[in-house]
């Protein structure tokens, strides 16, 4: 026989599985024994006429039918979400190699042509100074 945490842990399941098998149960005659196996139990022999150890092999299958969906989802998520963690180092290894590439770059022309990379990091910073001085300026 089910337990109690069982039957309220897969409620849902359990109410819609009897509600297919025994269609002249409400969903109030459910409600009223909602988590209790023995109330449960006989408020279907009543409503039915079906022996209790039938209902009892029914709830008992339903509830282990319940649990196999829950696995079978907790593994679909854990699935996913490997695939999302891989896709992620993916992408970082990218950017990373990516970043890597152009500071190797930038070393290189620096080495090269270290007259003219001064000359440009100069002209920039004086670019950026002259725009952060005209943005203040105007926001007084």
């Amino acid at each position: 026989m089910i337990t109690r945490q069982e039957l309220e842990g897969h409620w849902n399941t359990v109410k819609g599985r009897i509600q297919e098998k025994w269609g002249q149960l409400t969903d109030d005659d459910l409600q009223q024994v909602k988590g209790d196996a023995t109330q449960l139990v006989g408020v279907i022999q009543t409503k039915t006429g079906e022996t209790r150890r039938a209902i009892e092999s029914f709830l008992d299958e339903a509830v282990t039918s319940g649990q196999g969906m829950m696995n079978e989802a907790v593994d679909t998520a854990r699935q996913y979400a490997d695939q999302a963690s891989q896709a992620a180092r993916r992408g970082y290894e990218q950017v990373s190699a990516g970043l890597a590439s152009g500071m190797e770059q930038t070393q290189t022309m620096v080495r090269r042509n270290p007259m003219e990379s001064i000359g440009v990091a100069f002209g920039a910073g004086l670019i950026a100074g002259v725009i952060t001085g005209l943005v203040l300026k105007s926001s007084r």
